[in-house]
């Protein structure tokens, strides 16, 4: 069984988006109207810009899958942009504070910024969207679930509790901007339109909860193995995150040991476990079997309405910052995204620890180890 690992390309305003996934076994049971549901949740959220009123992304399967199962062969997918218009729109010199502009400009000799801004447009996102759709149901069959809410938006913060991945998927998309805290989500909502006025933009903060995922994921052997730093990876990949937080890593920082750290009881009905889980489901790079708990902090994005200075690449005189179709947050969208690249990493730890050609495999394996967790 070959490494879990994927690939997207296409351009914004290009024809389409396309990915391949490399690695599941064979035999998941692959449910389209899933994906579909996974990619109108990353499209919904209050202060999303218009084209989100008229692109509805649409996965078609390629490759890789038959008679809704996978077959154990790259998994091939593509998703057609409404908005192919790429080659008809205005050439940019006008780079946006923020954004990959210039110093993508400079790095690959481009005289037109529209050659690095569409590859560096958010709307590569819909693709990994898609991979994490399939990544969830792998791990579905293998007992993980994987969900996210807004936890911060703008200067508005919620009251940190611990959430289950049923209580998210039963309440946190029915709020525009997909926040347990209904107080809260009215503020953030007036906060919206108040940006949305004056041309601005606004960043914030999600958190990925996971439910299910055995102990004993990842390791400590080397840096580049501890699972925690993986998912750390992952989720700042996605764009204008700039910071990861695991459990009470921030909070953590400020308290004692003693204050902190989980304290291990052990029971023979319940085997060992925690009291609490501060530690985000981690200790050592490893999953504890407690709910692993990610926290991805975003930057406001870059392209204002009502632009920032900056400098014509040709001339080098003073202008304003090219203005592209934005959003005024997508923070809401951001947190179905980091869910996606959360389930990426988890299905690609689960199968290099248990192995396995086909799910019937995979699934003998993760039940032998359950039980030799048990009698530990």
């Amino acid at each position: 069984m070959s490494r879990l690992r994927f690939l997207t390309a296409g351009e914004s305003h290009g024809t389409c988006l396309v990915a391949i996934l490399e690695g599941l076994p064979a035999g998941v049971p692959i449910d389209a109207a899933s994906i579909e549901a996974e990619m109108k949740r990353r499209q919904f959220g209050y202060g999303r810009g218009p084209r989100m009123k008229f692109e509805a992304d649409r996965v078609e399967l390629l490759s890789g899958v038959r008679h809704g199962k996978t077959l154990g062969s790259p998994v091939a997918l593509s998703i057609a942009n409404k908005d192919a218009s790429i080659d008809r729109l205005p050439v940019v010199t006008q780079p946006r504070p923020g954004h990959a502009d210039l110093a993508g400009a400079i790095k690959y000799d481009h005289r037109d910024i529209r050659n690095v801004l569409e590859r560096a447009s958010a709307r590569e996102t819909a693709a990994r969207v898609a991979v994490g759709a399939i990544c969830k149901q792998a791990l579905s069959a293998l007992g993980i679930e994987v969900a996210s809410h807004v936890i911060a938006l703008g200067s508005i913060r919620t009251v940190p509790a611990r959430v289950t991945v049923t209580r998210l998927r039963a309440t946190a998309d029915r709020n525009p901007v997909r926040c347990l805290d209904a107080r809260a989500a009215k503020q953030m909502m007036r906060l919206i339109d108040r940006c949305a006025r004056e041309g601005d933009t606004l960043g914030g903060a999600f958190e990925v909860v996971v439910e299910g995922a055995p102990p004993g994921l990842g390791s400590h052997v080397h840096y580049d193995r501890r699972l925690d730093a993986l998912l750390g990876q992952a989720v700042l990949s996605i764009h204008a995150v700039k910071g990861v937080e695991v459990g009470e890593g921030v909070r953590g920082s400020s308290l004692r040991g003693s204050q902190l750290h989980d304290e291990i009881f052990y029971s023979k009905a319940k085997g060992f476990s925690r009291s609490s889980n501060r530690s985000g489901g981690f200790e050592g790079g490893m999953t504890t079997g407690e709910p692993v708990i990610v926290r991805g902090f975003m930057k406001p994005l870059s392209t204002l309405r009502k632009p920032l200075r900056s400098v014509e690449i040709h001339t080098k005189k003073p202008v304003v910052a090219t203005v592209e179709r934005s959003d005024v947050t997508t923070v809401p969208a951001a947190g179905v995204v980091a869910e996606a690249m959360v389930a990426f990493v988890l299905t690609q730890a689960m199968l290099e620890k248990f192995g396995g050609d086909s799910l019937r495999e995979l699934q003998r394996n993760l039940a032998g180890y359950r039980r030799q967790v048990q009698q530990f």
